[in-house]
């Protein structure tokens, strides 16, 4: 099931749409919501792609981004 709001792996914010998506995610993490893929983003991405499992590697792609998905349907996390 992969998340509609996200297209292709964001190592680099380089336009609206992905800066959107970024924000998306920092809203879910709860942290700060620049838009930016800042050194605190990539962090909570690879606690959140360690705690599942994944290639740990700081990325939003799109197994991390079902998995960010995954935790805003179980109320895990703020969205």
């Amino acid at each position: 099931m992969t998340p509609t709001w996200i297209r292709r792996p964001i190592m680099v914010v380089t336009n609206q749409k992905e800066r959107d998506v970024v924000l998306h995610v920092q809203k879910a993490l709860g942290w700060a919501e620049t838009g930016e893929m800042d050194e605190g983003t990539r962090s909570h991405l690879r606690g959140l792609q360690s705690l599942f499992g994944l290639q740990v590697t700081g990325i939003l792609d799109l197994e991390t981004a079902e998995q960010v998905e995954r935790l805003r349907e179980y109320g895990s996390v703020e969205g």
